[in-house]
């Protein structure tokens, strides 16, 4: 039987090939047949542009859960190795943590312009400023923590703004992490207060852009080469 010479079985087929419940081995062979004939082709444009305006006067609806993995299994891009990521790879990629960061230059202004103040007002020579500093945030751009470098005097204080509730078998680990290579550890926190630690001499902003807290076993991260636990915020590590 010759589709394209049955007006109404065309009109039939073209509304559900639009629709998409035209499907299997039915949908295959009607768009062979697009291919040849100008008729379906016709057909398939005039049902295109009487259905396409409704979908425009429909909300959005967020695909499921499970899409992208099924698309995933169906093309076969399940079983091939991932390519291992890095801790600085994972933090470039983490949305939230840029968005955060774009407020960083705001609140590091505002900060050296305190202590710039500060020193103005004070009627005695003041100890040199921190060389460098740091506000570290959570994934909702909270300021948690601000970290102070003093380069001269190889110190390193962490002062939490916002004390932290954290179990008494956990302990929170701050980290240096490089551009390249695996983070460093700075040592521990003190979850509801300030903290003085030792600052690398190469822990400068040039090779140490980042840093990172995360929450770890009671003592530390047990692993030597890194973190075991989950980020719970960071932020950049810059001069002043």
């Amino acid at each position: 039987m010759e589709i394209h010479n049955n007006p109404g079985l065309v009109n039939k087929l073209a509304a559900e090939y639009v629709l998409g419940t035209l499907k299997g081995g039915a949908r295959r062979r009607f768009e062979s047949l697009l291919r040849r004939h100008d008729g379906l082709r016709l057909a398939v444009a005039e049902w295109q542009d009487r259905l396409h305006p409704l979908a425009e006067l429909a909300p959005a609806v967020p695909p499921p859960a499970a899409a992208w993995p099924a698309i995933e299994a169906k093309l076969g891009l399940s079983s091939k190795p991932q390519r291992q990521r890095s801790f600085w790879f994972e933090l470039r990629e983490d949305i939230s943590f840029w968005r955060g960061l774009g407020m960083f230059s705001t609140a590091a202004a505002l900060i050296l312009t305190s202590l710039l103040l500060t020193r103005q007002q004070q009627p005695l020579p003041a100890p040199a400023p921190a060389s460098y500093i740091a506000m570290l945030s959570n994934d909702q751009a909270q300021p948690i923590a601000v970290v102070t470098g003093d380069a001269p005097g190889g110190r390193l204080t962490v002062k939490l703004v916002a004390p932290q509730a954290i179990a008494a078998d956990k302990s929170l680990e701050l980290w240096a992490v490089p551009k390249e290579g695996p983070p460093r550890s700075l040592g521990l926190l003190a979850a509801d207060g300030s903290v003085s630690l030792s600052l690398p001499a190469n822990a400068t902003p040039q090779s140490i852009p980042l840093l990172a807290v995360t929450l770890e076993p009671k003592g530390g991260s047990p692993n030597p080469n890194g973190p075991t636990g989950p980020i719970v915020f960071k932020g950049a590590w810059v001069q002043i």
